[in-house]
């Protein structure tokens, strides 16, 4: 009799169990999807790297910005902005976008401490496919370079004897020459000439016969020009903004505020928002978002209402069979076979 009672205790006990776990496994399925579209969210860009705004048209995100500009900064770890050229990652110093341009450094350039201990270099370029371009307001200076293999004269003096050919020379009578930014003495008895190379190749070329190279730009003061001109060490990037109007659309604050994207597998314009990405503007979202998901969610509550009432019919009718069936202890037979 204990047995008989045993045995019965730990059939319905499973057949519980079982409506239990039955109920868990049908139930949630039908709930999640409902769920997850009432959470959707849209991830924003960061506007930001080491205290240097990231605006329009950059993105240190993909997906941020304008595809023209993609992949172009980057922001590591160390919080300090980098600009990628084909001929390497170099830190910004600032960046400018009501006189667009991007300052940056090339450590393997010249610098006042190196003085006549000329290191190895490289020529900094740009990839011509993007919207960057050096900016005339750069000079460059050479040290060292060979005078069999280039050109090394007074520039004015140059030109007078030689017109057609005053564009390859490098002036060594050059005001930078003379007057080094920040250390007016620091090559010793070396010799400096400046050049403006057209390309990057022309760039090259130079370096083959030189000991090595630096960038100056020249920065206004604020001043009256031209005399708040100051020359500094580093290298002036000018780039283009591309403007649209799907884009002054989706930042107009009147519309919603958005920030200008686009799609990482098509390049096709987005615009992000809080809410979402949409083609449009932020507020166009909101409104068509609310209609679209109240559809979907007032379809999926009715499948899930629906599905419970079902669910719930069916494993009563489960559990009734369950105990009705009879009790083999251990014994599966074709009686208490439930599938």
């Amino acid at each position: 009799m204990a047995s008989l009672f045993t045995c019965r205790y730990i059939s319905e006990s499973l057949s519980s169990s079982f409506a239990y776990h039955l109920f868990f496994l049908i139930l949630t399925p039908l709930i999640f999807p409902f769920l997850t579209l009432t959470a959707a969210q849209a991830s924003l860009c960061r506007t930001s790297c080491g205290g240097i705004p990231i605006n329009y048209p950059f993105g240190i995100d993909d997906g941020c910005g304008s595809p023209y500009y993609r992949h172009i900064l980057v922001c590591p770890d160390s919080g300090q902005l980098e600009l990628r050229t084909p001929s390497g990652r170099y830190p910004v110093r600032s960046l400018s976008y009501s006189d667009p341009h991007i300052l940056v450094s090339d450590p393997f350039m010249w610098n006042c401490q190196d003085g006549d201990a000329f290191r190895p270099t490289r020529p900094f370029s740009l990839d011509t496919s993007t919207h960057f371009s050096l900016s005339p307001q750069n000079d460059y200076l050479f040290f060292n370079c060979s005078e069999d293999d280039v050109i090394v004269e007074p520039k004015p003096i140059f030109c007078e004897r030689f017109p057609d050919r005053c564009d390859s020379s490098c002036d060594s009578a050059s005001y930078l020459c003379r007057h080094l930014p920040e250390c007016a003495s620091a090559l010793g008895g070396s010799s400096c000439c400046s050049y403006y190379p057209k390309a990057t190749e022309s760039l090259r070329l130079m370096l083959k016969y030189c000991a090595s190279y630096t960038s100056v730009y020249w920065r206004s003061s604020g001043g009256n020009p031209p005399d708040d001109q100051i020359p500094e060490y580093g290298v002036r990037v000018d780039f283009d903004i591309p403007v649209t109007t799907r884009c002054l659309q989706c930042q107009d604050t009147t519309k919603g505020g958005g920030t200008c994207g686009f799609d990482t597998q098509t390049q096709d314009f987005l615009c992000l928002c809080e809410q979402g990405n949409t083609t449009t503007y932020c507020k166009d979202l909101v409104v068509r978002h609310n209609k679209r998901i109240g559809v979907i969610a007032g379809t999926a509550t009715a499948v899930s209402f629906a599905g419970v009432v079902g669910i719930a019919a069916g494993i009563w009718y489960l559990i009734k069979l369950r105990k009705k069936a009879p009790v083999a202890c251990g014994v599966q037979s074709n009686e208490n076979r439930l599938f």
